[in-house]
């Protein structure tokens, strides 16, 4: 049976050319890059060659990224990294931020119905002693996109710095920079492997490094640095990206137009190119990632970090759904090797999964 893969959100396949770029660096740059003899030499350029092409990507300076070992990583320094006061995120933010973020002085902004946060919200939100504002770019579960540069404008008039957890708008939808202080993006989510993120942090903005030991990324993140890992990154950032919204576009009205009692989440807010998170009433969500798996395709109900937890999505309440219509959405993302033929066979895979489950529904019994 032919397996398809439409999870791109959790994690995406490392591409050949990423694989390629790795593989001279396990032979020939297996060296510290802290260290002064030509293998360290070695390992430090391959090191600053992926660090100007992630720049790049992100239209910044060299200077201004700093490698982690993930989005996790790169949440929590921008979160804890600052200097202590006030922050503002919001309720539909990645667990990343909200749990750095416990134990902290914070407010949280609320999401409309459909999934957007309005930034005239922050305005009241604000306080003197705000330092930090946090709102993610694009979400992990709805795909829906924040106007980041807004929120960034508004946190700026009060004296405060802004963040955004870029990790699901990466490679998907444009990135401007120009305004923004610290900056999320993960390798795994962009065809490179698990293991190595990024943090952008604005030139001038000071951040505090969580973790200690060598003087490693400028002082700001200690660590020997997963060199392997930051080549992968780099190669991924120059990889072309193909705009899968048309098969986005193509799978939503095809399960719209053939199963009925359906609704897609955020469907009236901006999101991005490859994500649709779309409800089935009468249908528990887990059980139609299991039929679907069966039939050879790999789909969410959520976010893989939440994944086997008992509480529905926070991010799906948050914009008004019940428990029980939280548990009855499934995500459905797009990325690197999906195609119509495949959009079509998922189309009438989700046709004969939720007429059979719906079948074994009291609802519909």
């Amino acid at each position: 049976m032919e397996r398809y893969y439409f999870d791109h959100n959790a994690t995406t396949p490392v591409a050949p050319a990423v694989i390629d770029a790795m593989l001279p660096v396990f032979r020939d740059g297996f060296g510290n890059a802290s260290s002064i003899h030509q293998p360290g030499q070695q390992a430090k350029q391959a090191l600053e060659k992926a660090r100007r092409q992630t720049a790049a990507f992100l239209n910044c300076s060299p200077k201004e990224i700093v490698f982690t070992s993930g989005g996790t990583e790169a949440d929590n320094l921008a979160i804890l990294g600052v200097p202590r006061g006030h922050i503002v995120t919001t309720n539909i933010e990645h667990p990343a931020i909200l749990g750095a973020c416990r134990d902290l002085d914070v407010t949280y902004l609320e999401a409309d119905s459909h999934g957007v946060i309005q930034p005239r919200t922050l305005r009241d939100a604000l306080r003197p002693s705000t330092v930090l504002v946090s709102v993610m770019h694009a979400n992990n579960e709805l795909g829906t996109v924040q106007d980041i540069e807004a929120f960034a404008a508004i946190a700026h008039d009060n004296g405060a710095l802004f963040h955004s957890d870029g990790v699901q708008a990466a490679g998907k939808i444009s990135i401007n920079l120009k305004n923004i202080d610290l900056y999320s993006i993960s390798g795994h989510k962009l065809n490179a492997p698990k293991g190595i993120g990024a943090l952008y942090v604005r030139q001038g903005v000071e951040l505090h490094p969580r973790q200690f030991g060598g003087r490693h990324e400028s002082g700001r993140r200690a660590g020997t640095e997963n060199v392997p890992g930051a080549v992968a990154l780099g190669a991924a950032c120059e990889m072309p990206r193909e705009n899968v919204g048309m098969l986005t576009q193509r799978l939503e009205t095809g399960i719209l137009a053939k199963v009925p009692q359906t609704i897609v989440n955020g469907a009236n807010a901006p999101r991005g190119p490859n994500t649709t998170n779309i409800r089935f009433a009468g249908i528990e969500g887990e059980a139609m990632v299991i039929a679907l798996d069966l039939r050879g395709f790999a789909v969410s109900s959520g976010a893989a970090c939440s994944s086997g937890a008992v509480e529905p999505s926070h991010v799906l309440t948050a914009i008004g759904l019940t428990r029980e219509e939280a548990k009855a959405s499934i995500r459905f993302s797009l990325g690197m090797g999906n195609t119509i033929e495949q959009v079509d066979a998922l189309i009438d895979a989700v046709v004969a999964s939720a007429a059979h489950l719906r079948r074994l529904s009291p609802v519909y019994a």
